[in-house]
């Protein structure tokens, strides 16, 4: 498993194993996200790449990083 960074701040009650814990959708699995994603409706799905985006820039903008071949 990954380490958890919780970068995002977007938490969703997943089931890892017998129990449910709140994780950052950027530290789900690929799985985990499109179940937690599945019955959403078009506006939160906006709202989520909004965030995601955001993040990335923020990040970017800390660290100084950019993408490379563009």
């Amino acid at each position: 498993m990954k380490k958890m960074r919780h970068l995002d701040g977007m938490y969703f009650r997943v089931k890892r194993g017998d129990k449910h814990e709140s994780i950052c959708i950027s530290d789900m699995t690929e799985n985990e996200i499109l179940d937690a994603l599945k019955d959403r409706d078009t506006y939160f799905l906006k709202k989520v790449i909004v965030n995601l985006a955001k993040t990335i820039s923020d990040i970017g903008e800390q660290f100084d990083l950019s993408g490379t071949g563009y």
